[in-house]
């Protein structure tokens, strides 16, 4: 709206509910309590066309005189990802990836699903069009765990990242070409930002939820009139006169998510504690042109899953998994533990990860998709451990020492909404960023239709944002298109040899 729309940024005012804007972008903590992360995100240069052009303009609040972008690509030619093990097998070994594993059936499949219409595919399941002997191969372990993907997960969406990460394929052991920020995403990317946003004026409205907007509807035109949220707790309304626009952010994958702690697992918590979802249902009621948000949020058994992050007081644990792995420190990528009843991977990012991390202090990530199961070493669901239980787990698959993580702070969040945009869909399930026939109103998040595009990505967060923001604001400008790597024929005959080693 700024850059390519010309409005002042003191015409803008972001409504954020939490103390934090970011959304589920968020870090923080201290070495003495613990940091703590809700989640990483794989970023590249091959397939980030609309997040890179808005951060090539934001500068840098590390590195004066450059951009984000600047600094960033500056880093990873300095450290460069190239991880030598992704994954760990029964016996505790690390598994230098050589091959996908693939069997001729799982080729053959593969190809159907990944050339069939997605008329075909809709609301079908990944695992409706693969065979049981495809979710033990070595490609699937880490491709599912790279992008967060459960065999029952949308087979539209899996289709989609298909087509979107297909040079992946001849670098998907060592997830060469992924980039990394200098500190964690949130003070990498969204601090610039948001200190950018304040020196244009814009108005930030923190601990601010968006309860309720009115509307009018007049020969199938749809106009908000009125904003009504709680700021600080006391109830507020603000007008939305003639040339406003209002941007929503429709259902969120980090809703009704929850902290635990060293003695305590995460509190268990549902859409009653998001005002986010309750709000589009309302206004999707009657309206199908605003999209399902059922389809997305009704069953957390099949979207949720749980990190946790951990801070360490001493090297050892950082120089353990370097020697166990081969991974230079700070250069891997995430290491899956393949015979983890939870799944259970951990990434160790370059250090420090925090801006105000003391030297002797390491912090790293780890997620788990399945957090309902029962754990290897820990007789109880992931959901019901504590941080220090998560600890023993996780020193269970390595078979290390308990004074390796003697020092571990581990803080647990549950998510029960994270993969909720990858649950299998219809089309009309996700809105267009503008609805038809909407005059004053746009939707932004993973849950609006990009076509061609993959929602669990910052990619998507921007470019819908961008697309709803041209439309509205009548911007006559080209959004960058979607990079059509899956037509080249190099790259597709690179990924077939691939699929045959």
């Amino acid at each position: 709206m700024i850059r390519d729309g010309n409005l002042p940024g003191k015409n803008i005012t972001i409504f954020e509910e939490t103390s934090i804007l970011g959304g589920s972008m968020d870090g923080g903590g201290n070495p003495e309590t613990g940091y703590s992360l809700r989640g990483g995100r794989m970023l590249t240069t091959d397939n980030y066309e609309c997040m890179w052009g808005l951060y090539k303009t934001i500068p840098s609040l590390h590195n004066a005189g450059k951009s984000v972008f600047e600094e960033t690509m500056e880093f990873n030619e300095k450290f460069p990802s190239h991880s030598i093990a992704r994954l760990v097998d029964s016996q505790r070994a690390a598994v230098h990836v050589t091959s996908m594993g693939f069997t001729m059936q799982d080729r053959i499949e593969l190809l159907r699903i990944s050339q069939a219409h997605e008329s075909t595919l809709a609301d079908s399941r990944i695992d409706d069009w693969l065979s049981p002997c495809f979710f033990k191969t070595p490609f699937w372990h880490i491709w599912s765990n790279t992008f967060a993907f459960q065999a029952r997960h949308s087979a539209i969406e899996f289709r989609r990242y298909l087509h979107r990460f297909i040079m992946d394929f001849a670098r998907f052991q060592t997830l060469a070409g992924v980039k990394r920020t200098i500190f964690n995403q949130y003070d990498s990317l969204v601090l610039p930002l948001q200190a950018w946003l304040k020196e244009q004026g814009v108005h930030l409205l923190t601990n601010c939820v968006v309860i309720d907007l009115d509307h009018t509807t007049q020969s199938e035109d749809f106009r908000v009139t009125a904003i009504h949220y709680k700021n600080q707790g006391k109830a507020a309304k603000t007008l939305v006169n003639d040339g406003d626009h209002v941007f929503m952010q429709n259902g969120s994958t980090s809703a009704a998510s929850a902290f635990g702690s060293m003695t305590n697992a995460p509190p268990k918590q549902t859409m009653d504690s998001s005002v986010g979802w309750m709000l589009w249902e309302k206004l999707a009621a009657g309206r199908k042109n605003f999209g399902n948000p059922g389809a997305f949020n009704s069953c957390i058994a099949q979207s949720s899953w749980e990190s946790f992050t951990v801070t360490l007081k001493n090297h050892g644990f950082f120089d353990m998994m370097s020697t166990f792995t081969g991974n230079p420190r700070g250069k891997g990528g995430l290491v899956t533990f393949m015979d983890s009843n939870w799944m259970m991977s951990i990434v160790l990012a370059h250090q420090p990860h925090f801006p105000n991390q003391p030297d002797g202090v390491q912090v790293f990530w780890g997620y788990s998709p399945f957090p309902d199961r029962v754990g290897n070493f820990i007789p109880k669901p992931m959901s019901e451990c504590s941080g220090e239980e998560i600890i023993r787990e996780l020193s269970g698959h390595l078979r290390i020492d308990p004074e390796t993580t003697e020092s571990a702070i581990c803080i647990p969040c549950m998510m029960p909404y994270v993969t909720s945009m990858f649950l299998p869909r219809l089309p009309g399930d996700r809105p267009a960023p503008v609805p038809a026939g909407s005059k004053n109103f746009a939707f932004i998040s993973q849950f609006v239709e990009i076509p061609e595009d993959v929602a669990f990505t910052v990619e998507y967060s921007v470019r819908v944002a961008q697309t709803a923001v041209y439309e509205l604001l009548g911007i006559d400008l080209d959004i960058p298109p979607v990079i059509p790597d899956d037509k080249s024929n190099v790259t597709k005959l690179e990924a077939l040899i691939q699929s045959f080693k």
